[in-house]
């Protein structure tokens, strides 16, 4: 891969580590015991705790929250090892094979950690 194309996906990757820091924030906020790790929150609206529903609605929040903070983090996770890749100069290269991924699979997925035979 040549610099012009890592540079290109350098730019996709950043642009997806900041939309889905942004995203992150809007449904939890970030672990201070855990660096780079997140928490899901039930938003700010304030409830009176003797109200059931309230209580079970923010429960129930929580929990969706919970699942959309997992797969977001997962998904921060993948672009910030692939920019470490680009660092250590093995960034496009399938971590089963070896091999170059190819070029649209990093166009539509520039994260992507396989070619497409090893995509499972």
């Amino acid at each position: 891969m040549n610099k012009k194309d890592l540079e290109h996906f350098k730019k996709k990757l950043l642009a997806e580590q900041a939309e889905l820091e942004n995203e992150l924030s809007e449904v939890g906020r970030q672990d201070k015991s855990n660096p780079g790790g997140w928490d899901a929150t039930s938003g700010s609206i304030e409830v009176d705790s003797a109200d059931d529903n309230e209580v079970a609605d923010k429960l129930e929040e929580l929990e969706e929250n919970s699942g959309v903070v997992n797969k977001l983090e997962t998904q921060l996770s993948d672009v910030k090892r692939a920019l470490e890749k680009i660092d250590q100069g093995k960034y496009g290269l399938c971590e089963n094979c070896g091999q170059p991924i190819e070029i649209e699979r990093l166009e539509a997925n520039p994260s992507a950690r396989t070619s497409i035979k090893h995509n499972h």
